[in-house]
């Protein structure tokens, strides 16, 4: 009986030690609050006077441990692995058993991965494969150097760089990355390949592990945490320990691979060995003290190793990892996370989630629920994302983050969408899954440059004129950054099907689909094949097109339920099942269909997609006009650096102020060159002011070069029709930038520099389209409406030159003409703004360009 009360009163002290440390909160984050690249440039900075004086500030303000000390269990502690936890949490918490499963107490459950397959030609499907290629680039003797180094094994090859560096603290932290991402992966493609290099992966850290013989295993020396408990400064081992336990646990789960379930057994062993030895020898608050170090989502990793092995030491010491200060706080629903380090709280509530659904506990899905309401109401941008620094600065005051390029660190990104996939799958709420659409969207298709393998981005900048590639840390390299948010990054693109279909428990199978991501679905326990088919999306057509096809391998009814967005509308909207036209719920519900499913059903579904504004999260008046603009999911951003005043005049629609791009304007884009002595120039846009001649690109891989390349050739007569350039030949013209659209090339009069303007009233914005004065079959000559004999010339700059004749002429009267090498991406807009117009583009499609994503649009 007196174990019995030790271990029932260690569980209250872990029960209780969450909603009464609300007062010491301020105790709870890191001191001094310093960024991941802050101590990254600390550590490996060459400056000792420097780093001594930064470290001699570096201390953690000691909590008062003496309530906690009294309560500790110190007999209990002694013999711990006598105990069955999990039995006497049921009687502590009365509720005769756990939770059998997640799908048991009625949440959704996840389908597997491996039966969701992405077409190659959608916009999820190229982001994944590119992400495939970086994985399989990656060299395992490179991925498994500091380990083996720590172990005393030989090291092949040579160490990454970055924070992978041989001398950095954090390193190893993305080889646990790695493991999840190739295990995630592997699981969404069953690339051979890459299941050869994970598990190479495995085996070698197995390997360096056995050689340690004590269970520890990391790139680094275990003393890295005694210097962690004995509070003193060092780079977050935990967070490291929780990539690697992570990584290998996915390995497990997702690839089926039981060497890796062994080797975090027997580090979890080593691990629990060593808190419970800090909490013997000291107190528990002073365990608790040192969590204000980022451990990651110790918790969230250590309750999913519980759910598989059901080892009561695996629970307690994910209690121990639940950090009571920050999740006291929110337990008494305070919205005080003002200058916590953002990306070391959201995984301690994701693993208050996992506790939730491990232990039915009440609170934690309070927490959770509380937790995303503020960060919705208080702390988030348009794209979904969140911080500023890294960190989370004062509530509904969002103006002041866009100061700087460092908002919306990419990790806090990926961590926020496992907060709404739990409140989703807990309450079936449409706009848990509205949310995990837009931050999908706008806040993970954004960090990758296109289809460059490799290559992402730390923080998407979300300041005015701002650029991706001129950020704190601009675009990452494949093998000398591997920041947290590469970590994080190779994940989010490996597992882009695991959030499109959800099952549900019920008296007939029921299928939940939740995100419109084209995507083929092998739904086992429903016994049918269901084909997703999205139709591309753009401006001109204002709607979201779903067609769905299915493949029964039995005749069994099951159910369907639809997501109805919260952004569309009913007018307009339609779903047919073959040829019947079905009932539709109001946005921000589910379209219920059941029914037995034919190999010959087809259902379709045609959703409005309408412009919106969304104010910025700052309730202060002077901010009130500023806002963002969304087609349905999608965030805009507008070509623009210095100007984002937005007059709507007010009107009351959207549709008077900003136009969508004609489907017919891609043809009108054409790129104008001349070849001078081996070299090519085009044609350029400098500064929307005058032109120039400069060096053709080689490739469309320099946006900012093509989009200043690019011109559309519009006919004056609207009525005509052409397929080719060919087709302009003895037309009027007028030439419009590409960007900004509105702005007009203008001659000024003969042998006078051509210039942009916005009026194309006056004749000398037009020219005619001839066949090129050199002969040649391939070239034009851009002849003067209103000046006869004149001609675009490029001899002595870009003007209108006339009267003249001879082979120079000529030549410099010519251009090639092709396709424009830039164009409009498929949801284009042309917004009009106070000064001039602005060209407005989805924010995920932007590599290198400036861009504004809030705008001040007056009435």
């Amino acid at each position: 009986m007196k174990e019995e009360a030790s271990v029932v009163l260690l569980l209250l002290t872990l029960s209780l030690v969450v909603c009464c440390c609300y007062a010491q909160t301020k105790e709870c984050t890191n001191i001094p609050t310093q960024s991941h690249s802050f101590r990254y440039e600390l550590l490996t900075s060459k400056n000792e006077t420097w780093k001594k004086e930064v470290m001699s500030h570096f201390h953690l303000t000691p909590t008062d441990d003496s309530a906690w000390a009294d309560l500790l269990p110190r007999r209990f502690l002694s013999q711990r692995d006598q105990h069955d936890w999990a039995f006497m949490y049921r009687k502590i918490k009365n509720l005769g058993v756990f939770k059998d499963s997640p799908e048991a107490a009625g949440f959704l459950k996840e389908v597997p991965l491996q039966d969701v397959r992405l077409p190659l030609d959608s916009i999820h499907g190229r982001a994944q494969n590119t992400n495939l290629e970086y994985l399989l680039m990656l060299d395992v003797d490179r991925l498994l150097w500091s380990f083996r180094k720590t172990a005393g094994l030989d090291t092949p090859g040579t160490p990454y760089g970055g924070w992978e560096g041989s001398n950095v603290e954090l390193r190893g932290h993305f080889v646990g990355h790695y493991l999840s991402a190739s295990a995630l992966m592997w699981a969404s493609t069953q690339n051979d390949k890459l299941k050869d290099k994970m598990s190479a992966v495995v085996v070698g850290l197995s390997a360096c592990q056995q050689k340690i013989g004590t269970g520890y295993l990391s790139a680094f020396p275990s003393e890295f945490f005694d210097r962690f408990e004995a509070i003193q400064p060092v780079w977050a081992p935990y967070y490291t320990i929780h990539k690697i336990l992570a990584g290998l646990l996915d390995q497990h789960t997702f690839a089926g691979n039981p060497q890796a379930l062994k080797v975090v057994t027997w580090m979890v062993d080593y691990f629990y060995n060593r808190v419970l030895n800090v909490i013997t020898k000291n107190t528990i608050s002073r365990h608790y003290e040192s969590l204000n170090e980022e451990t990651g989502g110790m918790n969230d990793v250590l309750y999913r190793l519980f759910t598989l092995t059901a080892d009561p030491k695996h629970l307690m010491l994910a209690h121990l990892f639940d950090k009571p200060c920050f999740l006291g706080l929110l337990a008494v629903q305070a919205n005080d996370i003002t200058n916590f380090h953002a990306n070391t709280h959201i995984p301690v509530v994701i693993g208050a989630q996992m506790r939730h659904e491990v232990t039915g506990d009440p609170l934690y899905k309070d927490i959770g629920t509380f937790f995303m309401d503020i960060i919705n109401s208080s702390h988030s941008y348009a794209t979904g994302g969140t911080s500023v620094s890294e960190f989370w600065h004062n509530p509904k005051r969002i103006a002041d983050n866009l100061k700087t390029t460092e908002t919306e660190e990419s990790c806090t990104t990926y961590n926020m969408l496992k907060v709404s996939r739990h409140l989703f799958r807990w309450t079936k709420e449409v706009s848990y899954a509205d949310y995990y659409e837009r931050a999908l969207t706008n806040g993970v298709l954004s960090i990758q440059r296109g289809t460059d393998p490799g290559v992402m981005i730390y923080m998407l900048p979300l300041a005015r004129g701002v650029s991706k590639a001129k950020t704190g840390h601009g675009w990452g390299t494949q093998f000398d950054s591997f920041w947290c948010c590469y970590g994080t990054g190779i994940e989010s693109f490996s597992k882009l099907g695991d959030s499109i279909y959800f099952e549900e428990q019920a008296n007939e199978p029921t299928l939940y689909i939740i995100q419109y991501i084209s995507s083929s679905f092998n739904w086992k326990s429903g016994e049918i094949g269901i084909n997703q088919t999205v139709d591309p999306v753009v401006s001109w057509d204002p709607y979201l097109r779903v067609t769905f096809t299915f493949s029964p391998n039995e005749k069994t009814g099951s159910t369907l339920k639809f997501r109805i967005p919260s952004w569309t509308s009913l007018d307009g909207a339609k779903a047919t099942l073959n040829d019947a036209t079905l009932s539709l719920p109001s946005p921000g519900n589910f379209l219920s269909v059941s029914r037995q499913w034919s190999a010959g059903d087809k259902l379709k579904l045609q959703l409005p997609i309408t412009i919106r504004t969304e104010a910025l999260k700052d309730d202060r008046p002077e901010y009130a006009s500023v806002q963002a603009i969304l087609y349905g999911p999608y965030l805009l951003a507008g070509h623009t650096t210095g100007d984002w005043d937005i007059n709507s005049g007010g009107k009351t629609t959207s549709g008077d102020w900003i136009t969508p791009v004609s489907a017919s304007y891609n043809s009108q884009l054409f790129t104008l060159y001349q070849g001078f002595a081996n070299s090519t120039y085009a044609l350029t846009n400098t500064n929307q002011s005058s032109l120039t001649m400069e060096s053709l690109p080689t490739s469309t891989s320099d946006p900012d070069s093509a989009i200043d390349k690019t011109f559309r050739l519009v006919p004056k007569d609207p009525s005509t029709k052409f397929s080719t350039w060919k087709d302009l030949i003895g037309k009027s013209v007028t030439i419009e930038l590409f960007n900004p659209p509105g702005m007009y090339v203008i001659h000024q009069g003969p042998n006078q520099p051509l210039i942009i303007d916005q009026s194309k009233s006056a004749a000398s914005s037009s020219f005619i389209v001839v066949q090129g004065l050199d002969g040649q079959k391939e070239t034009v000559s851009l002849k003067s409406e209103s000046d006869d004999g004149c001609f675009v010339t490029t001899d002595g700059g870009v003007k209108l030159s006339c009267s003249r004749s001879g082979d120079d002429f000529n030549q410099a009267a010519s251009f090639v003409i092709e396709e424009g090498i830039r164009k409009y991406n498929p949801i284009s807009f042309v917004a009009k703004g106070a000064k001039r117009d602005f060209l407005l583009e989805p924010l995920f499609t932007f590599k290198d360009l400036p861009y504004t994503v809030y705008f001040n649009i007056q009435s």
